[in-house]
């Protein structure tokens, strides 16, 4: 691969015994510890609470040795926005209406992905791109590639959204097309990067895409569509649905006003594939 490629295609981007009749002080003493620890183990049985999968997640789809949710696969436009709606529901409970209808993605925004039948594993992240977004660059951007670039800096035309920055990581690794925005890169180094390189396809987290937008250092001018790293699951069976530390962060991104005002359009428009 030459420099200018290379340039395209941007480079990747955690008590004791006692005898005899018992103190009174120590007795006290010793209810005081227990009443002071039981605010702290309530705290933590919640966060152990919210750790564990949705009660929703259908075991039988859930692949632990590929780490990948099988749901995902069968799920139209509208079973997709459906998908997301309860999720948002389940881990912000407490949203107005107003709230709820600003947060909510519509089925047209989303590009029907089911028929998709080469599995969803990292290695095929690449061939799904070609496959969903290939033709449309070719049609509309006279031939360019995936790999090609826009020539403004940090304005690619693809972001994929992953829930860790392990994730993205891993998923830069195996596609070498993408530019990593991942939380175990400071911001600040991340900004000027972004400010500095050229991007066709960007992966990061949730929040470090919302971060570097607001920051301006990422622009939205370019892009074309948001790819969720939907079906991986890690370790205890968790999606980057199916987390409060990710999901609310996904639907903030996803139902920015300059994002959603570009979908379903024909000119400029945005759409979202969940992979």
């Amino acid at each position: 691969m030459s420099q200018e490629d290379e340039d395209k295609v941007g480079e990747p981007l955690i008590e004791g015994l006692s005898d005899g009749e018992p103190d009174t002080a120590q007795t006290s003493s010793k209810r005081k510890r227990e009443d002071d620890a039981k605010p702290q183990s309530k705290r933590a049985a919640k966060k152990r609470k919210q750790t564990k999968k949705p009660k929703d997640v259908d075991d039988d789809a859930l692949d632990t040795e590929q780490g990948v949710n099988h749901a995902i696969a069968h799920m139209d436009s509208q079973l997709m926005a459906d998908h997301v709606a309860q999720r948002t529901k389940r881990f912000q409970p407490n949203l107005s209406l107003v709230e709820a209808e600003d947060a909510h993605i519509p089925a047209s925004a989303i590009r029907d992905a089911s028929s998709w039948d080469q599995g969803r594993t990292t290695d095929k992240l690449p061939d799904f791109l070609e496959k969903y977004s290939g033709p449309r660059r070719k049609k509309s951007k006279k031939g360019q590639k995936l790999s090609d670039a826009p020539e403004a800096k940090g304005s690619p035309h693809t972001l994929v959204v992953a829930g860790a920055g392990l994730r993205a990581a891993e998923l830069t690794k195996e596609s070498l097309v993408a530019k990593l925005f991942a939380k175990h890169i400071k911001l600040g180094e991340a900004i000027e990067t972004v400010k500095n390189s050229r991007m066709g396809i960007g992966v990061g987290t949730p929040q470090r895409i919302i971060d570097l937008l607001d920051n301006g250092a990422l622009k939205l001018d370019n892009l074309e569509r948001i790819v969720l790293d939907a079906s991986h699951i890690d370790a205890k069976k968790r999606g980057v649905l199916d987390m409060q530390d990710t999901q609310p962060q996904v639907v903030k991104l996803l139902s920015r006003q300059e994002l959603k005002e570009r979908y379903g359009v024909e000119e400029g428009k945005v759409e979202l594939l969940f992979f």
